[in-house]
């Protein structure tokens, strides 16, 4: 029977049937949203992150999954900070870190390469790195690895120090980059083919997937090596050669500034399937060797150490004294020379092999250099740390037999990596970390947020873990730098274990490199840790400072951190827009402040 409004109104059940209505519309509301979303958990490096829901979107069969993009709310707010430019004639290429003159003037020698090393000012950037005059988006890859705006690194001197040697060549409003250097008359496709014909064990691509350049020049050799399947951190010091690492960069090949000299590199133990060097210029049996057992620290077992350099091939006194040297250094330890010859345009090459067995250390007459102090290594040991002059003892599983060779590329990817801890739960996190990563970054991250992914090419993700979101990009034209933090667990061994690439650094200290060369820079539930010890606006300013301007940085974080960071990136004159408060897409613009 029909009940009339005048009698629900002349009996007063307006409230009772109100109520009930808001109640159905919210039980609707919670069971839809409840079907629309799974609860993916975030990385587990911070023990105090909670697990929050994502957004996935899916259909009946998992293959066709059906990709929507999120709903996102712009930041309006501003942190009304005053930005002043970087003043003096390197602002634009200022690198704090590597640009310390006060420091570096003071420096008692500089006979190991102290003044390249990392003397990082005693307060933050707090100005904003100008453009260069008539700076332009880079070229798209892999049009950029052949050919770079010259107004984006606009440094002839190179051009001219080398112009015998075909490594850069200026024409019109581009610089040109032939694959020509030092070692490569021929090319350098040449000269890796030449390698690998020299020591069929070496399998570009297969076996040997992850490859250090020492002194890299433009990073050519590893530029090619991409079409191998290599992926090579190609490294230099800030030299008179005037921007090779900028060059690098802005052609879209890994690299970084460091420098083989008083300290150990940001690389982890037994890391790199082979190490490269075309007359790199570093005094290799300096301090009795000291050098040469830092590539050892960071060698994999068996890996190997590629040489070419004028001591090979050339007889003269001084190269005799420095081939002499070579011999007895890596006699001592425990290298063997698996390979040495010329090619057709008379460039020698020597390749070494570190030993996969502790046998020959334990047969030498003489215990030198020593194996170093065995410590159940749960902490970062590189940062900051002075060469040592012992010997690394080879790694070993949970049942004390010498860790194996990762398996091949592309398999390596996914399989469990060598170097993984021994504990209980460490498959079962690494699994479940590969595929939270999976399906955040194809159900969210590609489709999802406002990035254009076809003009990302260099990446960094600040806080790595098991480098989970690098490997869920592998098959896009990228690459990542996965950088492990200082203050985090140390998982960088299983990084390159997965045939990926990355560096320790500390984010409350200024990164190695140039202004301008990352694409997109990534962190998952960082910043509320690093707010601990560092300001926040600090290290926003270096993030802009490394992004190219429309490049990204892109945050997984708390509400309350992104509250933080979209005032402040907003004031820098980014886009910002937040995505299920969870999501921070800030994308960088021209905007610089006036002088």
């Amino acid at each position: 029977m029909a009940i009339s409004v005048e009698r629900l109104l002349r009996e007063r059940k307006c409230p009772f049937i109100f109520t009930l209505l808001v109640f159905v519309i919210c039980v609707t509301i919670l069971t839809f949203t409840k079907n629309a979303t799974s609860t993916l958990d975030p990385i587990g490096f911070y023990p105090d992150v909670k697990p929050q829901p994502v957004a996935h979107f899916s259909s009946p069969a998992p293959e066709k999954r059906q990709r929507l993009a999120l709903k996102g709310e712009p930041f309006s707010d501003d942190a009304n900070i005053d930005w002043k430019l970087c003043k003096g004639h390197y602002a634009v290429d200022y690198v704090p870190c590597l640009d310390n003159l006060k420091v570096i003037k003071a420096l008692r020698t500089r006979r190991h390469m102290e003044h390249r090393e990392r003397h990082c000012p005693p307060s933050p950037l707090h100005c904003l790195v100008p453009l260069p005059r008539g700076y332009k988006v880079p070229l798209p890859w892999p049009k950029c690895r052949d050919m770079i705006w010259y107004d984006n690194v606009p440094h002839p001197k190179l051009v001219e120090y080398k112009k015998e040697q075909n490594w850069v060549v200026k024409s019109g409003d581009y610089l040109f980059f032939p694959g020509g250097g030092t070692q490569f008359k021929e090319g350098v496709n040449h000269y890796t083919e030449f390698i690998e014909k020299t020591l069929p064990a070496i399998q570009w691509g297969k076996n040997i997937r992850v490859v250090l350049d020492v002194g890299c020049g433009v990073a050519s050799f590893g530029g090619f090596l991409l079409d191998k399947n290599v992926i090579t951190m190609s490294f230099a010091p800030k030299d008179e050669h005037e921007a090779q690492i900028q060059f690098a960069l802005e052609r879209g090949i890994p690299a970084t500034h460091s420098v083989i000299g008083t300290q150990k590199l940001t690389f982890p133990d037994n890391g790199f399937d082979l190490i490269h060097c075309a007359r790199c210029r570093v005094h290799w049996d300096a301090d009795g060797g000291k050098p040469l057992f830092e590539l050892n620290r960071i060698l994999r077992p068996g890996g190997f150490f590629a040489w070419s350099a004028t001591p090979v091939y050339r007889d003269d006194e001084r190269d005799r004294k420095v081939w002499n040297a070579m011999v007895t250094v890596t006699k001592a330890m425990c290298w063997t020379v698996v390979a040495k010859t010329l090619d057709s345009s008379g460039i020698g090459l020597v390749i070494y092999q570190k030993p996969t067995s502790s046998s020959c250390y334990q047969e030498r007459k003489e215990n030198t250099p020593p194996l170093c102090e065995y410590s159940d290594k749960k902490s970062i040991s590189s940062w900051y740390a002075r060469l040592s002059g012992c010997l690394i003892p080879l790694p070993v599983d949970g049942e004390g037999n010498i860790q194996s060779w990762p398996m091949s590329w592309p398999q390596r990817l996914t399989a469990i990596p060598p170097s993984l801890s021994s504990e209980s739960d460490a498959t079962e996190k690494f699994l479940n970390d590969t595929k939270h990563w999976s399906e955040l970054v194809s159900d969210v991250y590609i489709d999802g947020l406002s990035i254009n992914w076809s003009s990302v090419r260099n990446v960094m993700d600040m806080n790595a873990g098991y480098a989970g979101f690098a490997a869920s990009l592998v098959d896009l034209p990228v690459w990542v730098m996965n950088v492990v933090p200082i203050d985090m667990p140390d998982t960088l061994t299983t990084i390159f274990d997965r045939g990926l690439i990355g560096l320790y650094h500390d984010w409350c200290e200024s990164l190695s490199t140039y202004p301008r060369t990352y694409d997109l820079v990534h962190a998952s539930f960082l910043f509320k840790h690093l707010e601990q010890r560092c300001e926040i606006v600090d290290v926003v300013v270096e993030i802009d400072r490394i992004v190219r301007p429309d490049g990204y940085v892109l945050v997984e974080d708390s509400v309350e951190m992104m509250n933080k960071l979209g005032p402040v990136l907003h004031s820098l004159h980014w886009s910002v827009t937040l995505y299920q408060n969870r999501f921070l897409v800030g994308k960088k613009s021209f905007w610089r402040p006036r002088r």
